[in-house]
């Protein structure tokens, strides 16, 4: 077998994804993360079906994948990055508009949703014979809940949603993926030390620390880089900072134990908008957002790459294939259940077309975010089912709900045109 060091690990997959992407580009012309995620699914599949005749190739891509802790690389590494540039470019007074939708669904939402969902999988699972405790169907119910901002901003481009609701989705995902991250964390706390001793109390303050902890340093390090920046006029070095700031706010919010998304989305915001409008010139601001832009582009191809090659890594997921398949419906239900109440609560606050809970239920999309979340889970916690299960959410969730939002919003709007009086 041959033996791979980290650059050649690094340029295997770099290549790989530079390559997926001129063949979509130039030929499939999909959502370039559609397009990518699909073509290493393609491959993968095509890889274990020689795998079977001559287990050389099979066994080359298992060691590579092998060598990528997916987890690792998505949570601790990518993740900072792409809130940053997907935040940087938010504006903010359209996101205070939607301020309480935004703020109703990242919170109220992803409970809502994590409770539904998490019932109704054990549930399911029962009568498919995989008898799971609760607490562990929680657990699903908690990484699937939030919708993937790294999906939803790069889908969102193609789809052409009406703006109010893009905004709310756009910022609905930026938040909600760190209070998910907190929920997933509180309850695998709750699994693993027990109700008797994680209690309430514990579990609130928890997610008390990690939520306004993140916010607050996020904020508080996006005002320092924001005052260095005002100072000079040098885009090189302003660059140079908005990267150092990214990387440095991740790294203390991961060692205080704060929400590191939250954090970065955080001072994302501040720079994309008070930075944007008070300390950069205009040669500044192009060069940020073009720097941005393609760290955004470059791991965006890489992460749904991986997302398709993961597949050759998940040898059991065929057992829990029509199990995956039945929790695709339920986690739809369960979104548009988590949709509909914080909207009803809202309504003279949520001012969205008709049929709009169809749109939020239908573009929440969830990506990496999920398994990676699903590959922290310890063996003993009905890792195997779960990761089975999110796996196929989410290949369903890219590929036909990303490829089929355009045409919803469409026909909503169609629908809500034939509607009105002449």
């Amino acid at each position: 077998m041959l033996k791979l060091d980290l650059f050649s690990l690094l340029a295997i997959i770099t290549v790989v994804s530079a390559i997926f992407s001129y063949i979509n580009i130039r030929f499939l012309k999909l959502p370039n993360t559609i397009g990518l995620m699909a073509m290493a699914l393609a491959l993968s599949l095509v890889v274990i079906v020689l795998g079977k005749i001559n287990p050389v190739v099979l066994d080359f891509v298992t060691g590579v994948m092998n060598r990528v802790d997916f987890s690792e690389i998505v949570l601790e590494v990518m993740l900072s990055f792409l809130l940053f540039a997907g935040a940087l470019h938010v504006d903010m007074n359209k996101l205070t508009e939607q301020r309480w939708v935004i703020f109703s669904l990242a919170t109220a939402g992803v409970i809502i949703s994590t409770v539904v969902l998490g019932t109704l999988f054990m549930y399911a699972a029962q009568l498919f014979g995989y008898p799971i405790p609760y607490l562990h169907a929680l657990l699903l119910g908690a990484l699937i809940s939030p919708t993937d901002p790294i999906a939803v901003l790069g889908i969102l481009k193609e789809a052409k949603v009406p703006k109010n609701i893009e905004v709310a989705i756009t910022g609905e995902s930026l938040f909600n993926d760190g209070v998910g991250v907190v929920v997933f964390l509180s309850v695998l706390e709750v699994v693993k030390f027990g109700a008797t001793e994680a209690t309430v109390g514990d579990t609130a303050a928890l997610f008390a620390t990690e939520v306004f902890g993140g916010i607050t340093l996020g904020l508080l390090f996006g005002w320092l880089t924001y005052r260095l920046m005002k100072s000079i006029d040098h885009y090189q070095t302003e660059v140079l900072l908005s990267l150092g700031l990214v990387m440095g706010v991740y790294a203390l919010a991961l060692a205080f134990h704060f929400s590191a998304p939250l954090a970065v989305v955080s001072c994302g915001l501040f720079i994309g908008n008070t930075g944007r409008n008070n300390a950069m010139s205009d040669q500044t601001i192009s060069y940020l957002d073009k720097f941005w832009e393609l760290i955004d582009e470059f791991m965006n191809a890489v992460l749904f790459v991986l997302i398709g090659f993961e597949i050759v890594l998940l040898t059991f997921i065929s057992k829990y294939m029509w199990l995956g398949i039945i929790t695709i419906f339920l986690s739809l239900l369960a979104r548009w259940v988590a949709v509909s109440m914080p909207l009803f609560v809202l309504r003279a606050h949520a001012q969205f077309t008709a049929r709009a809970d169809w749109i939020l239920t239908w573009g929440g999309l969830r990506g990496g975010i999920s398994i990676a979340l699903a590959l922290s889970i310890p063996a003993e916690m009905n890792r195997e089912i779960i990761l089975s299960v999110t796996y196929i959410i989410v290949v369903f969730s890219i590929l036909v709900q990303g490829l089929t939002l355009g045409g919803l919003v469409r026909r909503v709007q169609a629908a809500a045109t034939s509607l009105q009086p002449r």
